[in-house]
């Protein structure tokens, strides 16, 4: 382990906050950064840090603090707000008690909070404000984990680290680890730290840096003892496939995701849809793959803290039927209901795993949004290799299953899930072919906002790329994808879609919307111009339509088809043939489509906008193709045309890109019970009424 402690840098932590906020606080969210950026200690809002302070008030009074990190904040950029201080006395006075429910202790936080707007702190405050030290770290480590969580674990703890601190078995996270934790302090007053038994190391001083360097010492020294123990060892590889973990995900990925969706008995939204990130790193196919995974694999989490994002355990299938998707689909289902009925308790909060692992394929991990699927893949990929160095120096155990569901059930931490998503889309998947267009990134907007995941497709990756890097800034990293596209190429289809499948797990809405036009009178239309054409907006909508009918069908979760056709559909306008034959032509696919999905619960249903011109960040490529052809048969220049098709309709209206994304929304959300229907966009134009 670095110890990444620098002067130089202490110093500008302290320039930037210490006049404010003191030095001292300043030091502690210095060496926040240090423990939060090293995964090896933290993920993902685990960890802790403390100060001990004064705090000035209105009256002028300095009165006696403790800064405590929030519940849930990531130790890596903590920043000031996120470390609020409660009045220290009245918390050190809470240790006569003999119990204090949860309920109690953050009431106890919140009416004594120096900043009534301030965040609650962590479920470990009152440890920090208990043990009489200036400064407290507080990690979980995944080489004092590796140790922990064996049966001989304190023994194991005591010969690496001697008497330089104190081991606690596993005590209930919060007043009663609190209590134990000073006792112990008070016990051996010359301790380094605290060894907590599958939870992790806490280590104090009067000043920052001796802290953490102990902190950075005591871990290193189990890290030192694990290689030595590890040198050599191996995992047994028993299972082999000449297949690409990546080719066997896209099999296993929608199947698992129908599987894995709770039902909510709403009508309307009948499913919660899981997100998935899918891992195949070299240490996790060595995992899966291996003999010892199948005792290893089905261990329940290394801490309760990682619990809650990955669940007690994983789910593991042993043998996958790779070669028979119908019998792999059979393996899955009761793989999962097996592990539903396992988990199934009155307290559960959700009984269907975060976490699948496949001998061939890798890890599966799943949450309502593709951040907290990341979560629960980076915990995965530290607890494959703490259960593995554990096993290569002993044996694995982990906490009983009784303290797990525990932890999963406190509403005290379960505070920490701050990445649920929200909106009538929430959990939904949405892929746009046309996606670096106005109208692709205006629905890409609107469906995000509403709470979806997005995968845009496109031939042009520039713009494609440039759509994703403005949705990343606007919506967050992880809301959207970029698959390069050619919808005219049946193999570029597929695999774009093979690409979503183990990118977000499957599908659930499909945005036909790709096109292109010419302007030319049916007399002079050259024979490779209709062609072009009609490949794209007519071949190409139904090569995306088959594509997406095939993953919503193998995810058995229903589904939408919303087709972006267009006003000339019913109200066609000279020299455009070739344009209006193909959106009529993928018009009438929907319908069709609307026929056969119905039984399926697909819903297909048609959007009939009228002209979308862009804005300049997002100009239509359509429309400066076609452009100054389309002025020319209107008698019009080119510049004229945005005005001349709103005063063409009733409204008197310019239609704009949010407006079919809006659209996409109303049908994705089964707003109404609506199949097979059209929907103009245009204003209101009397010829292209629908009829």
């Amino acid at each position: 382990m670095q110890n990444r402690w620098k002067d130089k840098e202490a110093k500008a932590a302290i320039d930037r906050w210490g006049d404010a906020l003191g030095e001292a606080v300043a030091l502690c969210l210095y060496t926040a950064k240090l423990i939060g950026c090293e995964p090896d200690l933290v993920l993902h809002g685990g960890g802790n840090v403390s100060v001990k302070c004064k705090v000035r008030t209105l009256l002028s009074e300095d009165l006696e603090a403790v800064r405590v990190k929030t519940s849930g904040a990531d130790m890596s950029h903590l920043t000031p707000s996120e470390l609020p201080a409660l009045d220290l006395p009245y918390l050190r006075r809470l240790r006569k008690l003999d119990r204090l429910t949860d309920e109690e202790m953050v009431n106890a936080f919140r009416t004594h909070l120096f900043d009534a707007n301030a965040a609650t702190p962590s479920i470990e405050t009152l440890l920090h404000a208990f043990l009489p030290h200036r400064f407290v770290d507080h990690s979980h480590a995944d080489a004092i984990l590796a140790l922990t969580n064996q049966p001989d674990g304190e023994s194991l703890m005591r010969d690496v680290l001697g008497d330089r601190v104190a081991v606690l078995p596993y005590v209930r996270p919060g007043f009663e680890l609190a209590k134990a934790a000073a006792d112990a302090v008070d016990q051996s007053p010359q301790v380094e730290g605290l060894v907590l038994m599958q939870h992790g190391l806490v280590t104090f001083a009067e000043d920052a840096r001796t802290s953490y360097e102990r902190h950075i010492n005591l871990v290193s020294a189990c890290e030192e003892f694990l290689c030595q123990k590890q040198r050599d060892r191996t995992l047994t590889v028993s299972f082999r496939t000449e297949e690409t973990p990546a080719v066997l995900a896209t099999r296993a990925a929608p199947i698992l995701r129908g599987l894995l969706a709770t039902k909510t008995g709403n009508e309307d939204r009948p499913y919660l849809r899981p997100i998935l990130e899918w891992r195949a790193t070299d240490e996790i196919m060595a995992f899966v793959n291996s003999a010892e995974a199948r005792t290893l694999a089905p261990t329940v989490a290394v801490t309760a803290d990682h619990m809650i994002r990955t669940k007690i355990k994983p789910m593991f299938v042993e043998q996958p039927a790779w070669n028979d998707v119908a019998e792999l689909r059979t393996q899955l289902e009761q793989a999962v209901a097996r592990f539903r009925e396992d988990h199934l308790t009155e307290s559960a909060v959700e009984n269907a795993p975060r976490v699948v692992l496949l001998p061939g394929a890798g890890a599966f991990c799943w949450g309502p949004t593709k951040t907290a699927a990341c979560i629960a893949a980076d915990i995965t990929e530290h607890t494959i290799d703490i259960k593995t160095a554990a096993h290569f120096t002993g044996s694995y155990q982990g906490l009983s299953a009784d303290h797990l569901c525990d932890m999963e059930t406190r509403e005290i931490q379960r505070r920490k899930l701050n990445d649920e998503s929200d909106g009538p889309l929430a959990g939904q998947v949405v892929i746009v072919s046309g996606g670096a267009g106005p109208i692709g990134a205006a629905v890409a907007d609107c469906c995000i906002a509403a709470g979806a995941h997005v995968a845009l497709t496109d031939v042009n990756e520039t713009h494609l790329a440039e759509i994703v890097s403005r949705i990343d800034k606007e919506h967050g990293a992880g809301r959207a994808i970029g698959l390069p596209m050619d919808v005219t190429d049946e193999k570029s289809v597929h695999d774009g879609y093979e690409r979503v499948a183990v990118h977000y797990g499957g599908v659930d809405v499909v945005v036909p919307n790709a096109g292109i036009a010419h302007v030319s009178p049916i007399e002079s239309l050259a024979l490779e111009d209709f062609r072009r054409v009609m490949n794209v907006n007519a071949v190409g909508y139904f090569l995306f339509m088959r594509e997406g009918i095939r993953l919503l069908e193998s995810q058995g979760l229903g589904g939408n088809i919303i087709i972006n056709a267009s006003k000339n559909v019913f109200g066609p306008g000279k020299d455009f043939g070739a344009y209006s034959a193909s959106k009529a032509a993928g018009h009438q696919l929907g319908k069709v489509a609307a026929i056969e999905l119905a039984p399926k619960n697909i819903r297909v249903n048609m959007i009939n906008a009228d002209a979308v011109f862009g804005d300049p960040d997002t100009p239509s490529g359509l429309w400066a193709t076609i452009g100054p052809s389309r002025a020319k048969s209107r008698n019009l220049k080119p510049e004229d045309l945005p005005d001349y098709y709103r005063r063409r309709n009733l409204l008197k209206t310019r239609i704009h890109g949010r407006h079919i994304g809006n659209a996409v929304v109303f049908f994705a959300c089964n707003a109404t019970p609506t199949t097979g229907a059209t929907l103009p966009i245009d204003g209101g134009v009397v010829e292209a009424f629908p009829r």
